[in-house]
């Protein structure tokens, strides 16, 4: 009996399920149910909070806030122009982490620290909404809303004692309400000269991190701990007031605008170095302002002549007449070497300009080098000279510890300055290392009752806070 119970219940179950099937389509199509109503249709005006939060996750804040404003057209461009900025903002990232691991190895007894993939995936930053502040001062204010649910692939390679272990990083996302301002607002291109950058709040940071394949993520207690961390670090570094400052152009320069032209004529030369084997030399002057990045101005060349003369005429814009000078150089055509010294700058006059105060005159400081001007995080100096508050400045030297600046700067004064001091300070600037961009290379502080006393002091001056770095300056006073 239990052999022949079983074939029977195998062959119910069969017979059951298909008629079940058979029975449930013909329902399915063929009865209309009667408790379904049709959808009322309402406007979103007329729901409640809780509603809208539910059809609506996550409402952009330029709906939530009518302060900020909708920058759909700014997601679209990022959008086009993701495989591009990726490329680029890859490239700058390795540069400026290459120096800061060069540094920070030998510390860890670490033998090498590189990047084996480094991109940020397909997927681009998205602009939520954007505060824009109007103030008084010449600045513009941002307050975006930025969000990064990204696919990046990032490995990092570390080998220390021959062995390799590879860091990968992967699924980030990033949430970040950073204030922008652009100041000061200058007349020149890009019409700004510093971006100072700061955080309104400690920003979200979600990650996943592997280690030899493995989930370092999954470690309890690790995930929670890195998030913290993470967020204290930038806190610290970035939190408003604080700020983080990329200098764009250098704002004493930008606000010099063209007040005049100069007219050059350039006459003749008379003995001149013979260069050629045959005792001659084929001359032309290169004419130009200092203080100006504009190209050079050019004569014609006198081919085989030592007495040549030119007759030439040139219009040079000036921007600047207390502190900018021209300069005329000879060169020889064939070998482009000097024929003659620079247009000598002591050579103008030696008494102040005229509309200088009574008892008063001018100070006439002249940057002629330094040497074994060196810095801890980058050596590109230039030269800051600060006098009675009024503050001026040289062109910058990239990665030169011997620069040569060979600049003039006056300052106009209504009485000898008998006991004032000049402040002299060596700076480097470096736009690839965001975290120390500006350093101190050593400073000096010149007393100038010699040079009134004297009228003329040319000396080399050891910086203080630097450990071989020298300057030379020549201080003029010129008496009214």
């Amino acid at each position: 009996m239990g052999f022949f119970s079983t074939i029977f219940g195998f062959f119910g179950f069969g017979i059951g399920i298909s008629i079940g099937l058979v029975v449930g389509y013909f329902l399915f199509i063929y009865v209309q149910p009667t408790d379904v109503k049709d959808p009322e249709i309402q406007p979103l005006v007329e729901e409640d909070s809780e509603t809208l939060q539910r059809m609506i996750p996550e409402i952009p804040l330029w709906i939530k806030n009518p302060d900020f404003d909708r920058v759909d057209w700014l997601n679209k461009l990022i959008e086009y122009m993701w495989p591009y900025l990726d490329k680029a903002i890859c490239k700058t990232a390795k540069n400026i982490a290459k120096p800061i691991i060069a540094e920070q190895i030998p510390k860890y007894k670490i033998d090498s620290v590189e990047f084996e993939e480094l991109t940020l995936g397909s997927l681009p930053l998205t602009f939520q909404g954007m505060k824009v502040y109007e103030t008084d001062e010449k600045e513009l204010i941002m307050e975006p809303s930025v969000k990064w649910a990204g696919n990046p692939n990032v490995i990092i390679a570390v080998k220390k004692f021959g062995l390799k272990a590879t860091i990968q990083v992967i699924d980030l996302q990033v949430f970040l309400a950073p204030r922008i301002t652009l100041k000061p607002l200058v007349p020149s291109f890009p019409c700004f000269a510093n971006i100072y950058v700061s955080l309104m709040e400690k920003p979200h940071v979600d990650f996943g991190l592997k280690l030899v394949g493995a989930d370092l993520m999954s470690i309890p207690g690790l995930y929670k701990f890195v998030q913290e961390f993470i967020k204290d670090q930038v806190a610290n570094m970035y939190l408003w007031p604080k700020t983080l400052e990329v200098q764009v152009i250098d704002p004493t320069k930008a606000f010099k605008r063209p007040v005049g032209i100069l007219n050059a004529k350039v006459l003749k030369a008379m003995k001149l170095k013979k260069k050629d084997l045959l005792g001659a030399s084929d001359p032309y002057v290169m004419l130009k302002l200092t203080e100006d990045n504009l190209a050079s101005k050019k004569t014609t060349v006198k081919h085989k002549n030592l007495n040549p003369e030119w007759n030439e005429e040139f219009s040079l814009v000036v921007k600047d007449p207390e502190s900018q000078a021209l300069e005329l150089r000879v060169y020889d055509w064939e070998q482009e070497e000097d024929l003659a010294k620079a247009f000598d700058r002591t050579q103008s006059m030696q008494k102040a300009p005229e509309g200088t105060p009574p008892g008063g005159g001018l100070l006439v400081v002249i940057i002629h080098e330094g040497q074994d001007i060196e810095g801890k995080y980058h050596t590109n100096p230039h030269v800051r000279l600060i006098f009675r508050g009024e503050e001026k400045r040289t062109k910058s030297m990239k990665k030169n510890r011997d620069p040569r600046w060979e600049e003039e700067f006056q300052f106009l004064v209504e009485e000898p300055p008998t006991k004032d001091k000049l402040h002299v300070e060596v700076v480097s600037t470096s736009s690839r290392n965001l975290l120390r961009q500006k350093e101190s290379l050593g400073y000096a502080d010149i007393s100038l009752a010699d040079v009134v006393a004297n009228n003329r002091i040319n000396e080399r001056h050891h910086l203080i806070d630097s450990k071989n770095g020298r300057i030379q300056i020549e201080l003029q006073w010129r008496a009214s």
